[in-house]
């Protein structure tokens, strides 16, 4: 058997083949690593955290502008130094995409839908067509033109996305329960219809392969070095939430046999897990806030992925193999 690759080796040829896109990378440093420590940082230990990745000070500056402009971010002078924070909105979408993302493993269904019906001439083709795409990336299926179907939507980011739309009196919202009586068969093939449940099924299988040597060289290293750790986890979970934003969180019952997706979720948590202390200890080193060191993380951090201070999974020294829980 082949010895694990050293984790140095692995950052450079996961930035090449993730490609993440500057703007896109922030929100995901900002969501995973500066929120849970009070959603605020010096936008200089900002720039020195973000080199880590390749990205240079001008694209960092831009991209926080572009940020700032989208709601995203806000700025607060102090002196020369230029200090920016989640905003309120920021705040609500970055909730939305958290209680995806950091999930506990095992996720329950009540075997019921969420049904949102749009009449054909209620809304302008721009306005339709920012709902569609809004939709999709809550995970929304479309299941005619007018209709979208989901089997377990967050309520309240899908309430919030009609409500900034101006559009919550134009769209009904139904519930309805799949009656199995005619069993999962049907409904396995009309999902197919909504979703493309084989493209996300290879997206998984791609984030199985990139991760899994990260899982290896961090296993077989006694003392990680924090920085590595801090930037491997970033990579990960930016990569892992581009896949996942996009994926309708389909029961079990929906979906074909070693679906990589829930090994995906073992497979981050565990490593998650594993970095957690030296890559927090990175972060808190790194940047900088108003008031001086960022401070310690809140106690919802612990919480993800169903408790991040539980102990080793059975499986932690074992690799993920297709079809396993965790």
């Amino acid at each position: 058997m082949p010895r694990p690759r050293r984790p140095e080796d692995l950052v450079a040829p996961l930035i090449e083949t993730i490609a993440p896109r500057a703007k896109s990378l922030i929100i995901t440093v900002y969501g995973d690593a500066i929120l849970p420590h009070g959603g605020s940082a010096w936008l200089g230990s900002l720039i020195d955290l973000m080199a880590h990745f390749g990205l240079s000070e001008r694209i960092v500056r831009t991209s926080v502008f572009r940020l700032c402009k989208d709601d995203w971010l806000t700025n607060t002078q102090i002196g020369r130094r230029s200090f920016y924070r989640v905003t309120e909105s920021g705040h609500e979408r970055f909730a939305a995409a958290e209680r995806r993302i950091y999930a506990p493993l095992v996720r329950g269904w009540d075997r019921g839908w969420h049904l949102l019906l749009v009449a054909p001439n209620a809304l302008d083709v721009e306005t339709r067509e920012k709902l569609r795409r809004e939709l999709v990336w809550q995970g929304f299926g479309a299941a005619a033109n007018n209709v979208f179907a989901h089997p377990n939507c967050d309520e309240a980011a899908m309430h919030r996305l009609l409500a900034e739309l101006g559009i919550a009196d134009k769209v009904v919202h139904m519930k309805a329960t799949h009656d199995r009586a005619s069993g999962y068969g049907p409904l396995r093939e009309l999902v197919r219809g909504f979703w493309d449940v084989d493209q996300l099924e290879r997206d998984y299988a791609g984030f199985l392969d990139r991760f899994r040597p990260v899982w290896q060289a961090l296993d077989s290293t006694d003392s990680p070095d924090p920085r590595l750790c801090c930037v491997l986890r970033t990579l990960m979970i930016h990569d892992f939430r581009r896949i996942l934003l996009r994926d309708p969180m389909l029961p079990p019952d929906l979906l074909p046999p070693d679906w990589p997706g829930q090994e995906s979720r073992m497979l981050t948590r565990n490593i998650y897990r594993l970095v957690r202390q030296p890559a927090e200890s990175f972060l808190m080193s790194a940047l900088t806030t108003a008031n001086g060191p960022l401070p310690e993380a809140q106690p919802a951090f612990n919480a993800r992925f169903g408790g991040l201070l539980d102990g080793e999974p059975d499986n932690i020294r074992e690799l993920p193999q297709r079809g396993a829980v965790g």
